[in-house]
């Protein structure tokens, strides 16, 4: 996993952040320029760099911080569960929250397309999400009881990953992705 710069932003690479986040998000990485940043988050060129150093660490930055939110409300939703054979699917029903603020799908999976080196800082943040997804469905597979759990997870994953990826779309494929995820579940269960 990338060693992310623990140093506290300032207020004014708060604002960088966010503005980068909302660009990004909105237009696509190669799209933007570190001009239009700093002119929506009210700094210089100079204090943007300043901060972090390059559009690729920026990039990473705006990642991260994605991250960690997705990370967090997926847990929370996880915690929120009483069954363990539920909390499996807990990361479709945090995506029913998060795409209401996220109407242009998947942003990991959206760098991903944009930036295919796999060295660079914010390709391997995107990557490492998926890694923790998948990782997070193992886990929960493993804890609910269910046979053949990395096989599910890796079930899981690619039909939460397809929500994303049909997000934008007009065909609402969440409620029926969220119930076939639950089969899936409940079919790898095994009772004593």
């Amino acid at each position: 996993m990338l060693m992310q710069d623990t140093r506290p932003l300032t207020p004014a690479g708060e604002r960088v952040v966010a503005a980068a986040e909302e660009l990004f998000y909105d237009r696509g990485i190669t799209a933007v320029g570190v001009d239009l940043i700093a002119e929506h988050s009210g700094v210089t060129k100079r204090t943007l760099y300043n901060q972090f150093g390059s559009k690729d660490r920026l990039v990473a930055a705006y990642l991260a911080a994605r991250d960690r939110r997705w990370q967090s409300l997926v847990r929370a939703t996880v915690d929120a569960c009483d069954d363990p054979v539920e909390a499996v699917t807990a990361p479709f029903e945090a995506l029913r929250v998060w795409s209401g603020t996220n109407a242009r799908g998947c942003a990991f999976i959206n760098a991903l397309a944009e930036l295919p080196d796999s060295s660079h800082p914010a390709y391997v943040i995107a990557a490492d999400q998926k890694r923790w997804l998948v990782d997070l469905f193992e886990e929960l597979a493993t804890a609910a009881g269910c046979s053949a759990p990395g096989a599910l997870a890796t079930q899981l994953l690619v039909l939460h990953e397809g929500v994303l990826a049909t997000q934008p779309l007009p065909l609402d494929t969440l409620p029926g992705s969220v119930e076939l995820a639950r089969s899936l579940v409940r079919a790898a269960v095994t009772r004593p």
